[in-house]
């Protein structure tokens, strides 16, 4: 059973609700944390839910959860096309990662079909908008019960 679940995201998702709500939808993330907070609690798991314009935030808190083997849902944004730093670091840290998008980036522009970090996640969950959130975690919940 993990103790902690760390939910990561990248550059602009402080922006969630109100840029280009057509593509990422109406909710922000103060509204993705609240509800996965609620599951997490559900099921005595800590949620540690940050966001960061920076890309050495988001590999220091890479880090951190690979050394505490805590496993992360990381929506990187845009760093998913352009960061091997974070590719690095989940790979150095022996982090457990589910990437996430709220939208299919393989059906957008074609400088988004390229990830970084698919190639070193646990799975990918995009394109269901803030649910790929909920999603994300009902498969990290699952994956780490005890088996009856």
């Amino acid at each position: 059973m993990i103790k902690a679940v760390h939910v990561l995201n990248g550059p602009n998702l402080n922006l969630l609700g109100t840029r280009e709500p057509s593509v990422y939808g109406h909710e922000t993330l103060a509204m993705i944390e609240a509800r996965l907070a609620k599951t997490c609690e559900a099921q005595g798991v800590s949620l540690h839910f940050r966001q960061s314009n920076h890309e050495g935030d988001l590999v220091s808190w890479i880090q951190d959860a690979g050394r505490a083997g805590e496993p992360v849902i990381l929506n990187a944004g845009a760093y998913s096309h352009t960061s091997i730093a974070l590719a690095d670091a989940i790979k150095g840290s022996n982090a457990r990662v589910i990437e996430v998008h709220l939208s299919n980036i393989h059906a957008r522009e074609r400088f988004r079909h390229h990830s970084h970090i698919s190639s070193v996640a646990q799975g990918v969950i995009l394109g269901f908008g803030a649910a790929s959130y909920d999603l994300a975690l009902q498969a990290l919940l699952a994956a780490t019960k005890p088996e009856s």
